[in-house]
C-alpha cells in the first residue's frame, strides 16, 4: 500500500561578512536538510514552511522571497507502508544571526554555498540548493 505525504520548509539563509550561509539541520537518522515539514489540515504550503522554520530552527525573523518554488519527491518505508513524499522548498532570508536546535535535529549549521553542497546527502535537497543559490545570485532585494 502506497501513501502520498506532502511536505513544505525552506532554503533559509543569512548574510555574514560578506557572504552567504545557508541554515542545514541533521535529522535523527543523520542526513544533512532544509527546515521542512508536513502540511497540516488547510495550511498553505508556505504557512507550513513558516511554521516550519520556526519550530525547528527557532527562527522568526525572516522572509520568504517572492519567485522561488522548487519540488522533489522520494520513497521510504514506514510502519509497513510505502509513503511517497513531495517535499516542496521555498527560498528564505533569514534577519536573525543564530538558530537554536529542536527537539527533531541532531546538530545544526550554517555553511556557505560550497560547504553546503558537499554536506547535504540526498540528490532531491542537493539539486534544489543548487536552482536557490542560481536564483539568489540574480535575486535583488534592495538589501
Amino acid at each position: 500500500m502506497s501513501v502520498e505525504a506532502v511536505s513544505a520548509g525552506a532554503i533559509l539563509f543569512r548574510n555574514t561578512r560578506g557572504r552567504r550561509e545557508y541554515l542545514l539541520l541533521k535529522s535523527r537518522p543523520g542526513d544533512w536538510e532544509f527546515p521542512k515539514g508536513g502540511v497540516e489540515d488547510e495550511e498553505e504550503l508556505q504557512q507550513t514552511a513558516i511554521r516550519e522554520v520556526q519550530e525547528e530552527a527557532g527562527i522568526s525573523d525572516f522572509r520568504l522571497l517572492d519567485g522561488f518554488r522548487r519540488d522533489y519527491n522520494y520513497v521510504f518505508q514506514a510502519g509497513g507502508k510505502t509513503i511517497h513524499k513531495t517535499v516542496h522548498l521555498f527560498v528564505a532570508k533569514s534577519f536573525e544571526a543564530s538558530a537554536e536546535l529542536s527537539e527533531e535535529h541532531r546538530d545544526l549549521q550554517w555553511r556557505d554555498y560550497e560547504q553546503a553542497i558537499n554536506t547535504i546527502t540526498q540528490d532531491g535537497p542537493r539539486e534544489v540548493l543548487e536552482a536557490a543559490d542560481a536564483f539568489l545570485e540574480e535575486y535583488d532585494d534592495g538589501n
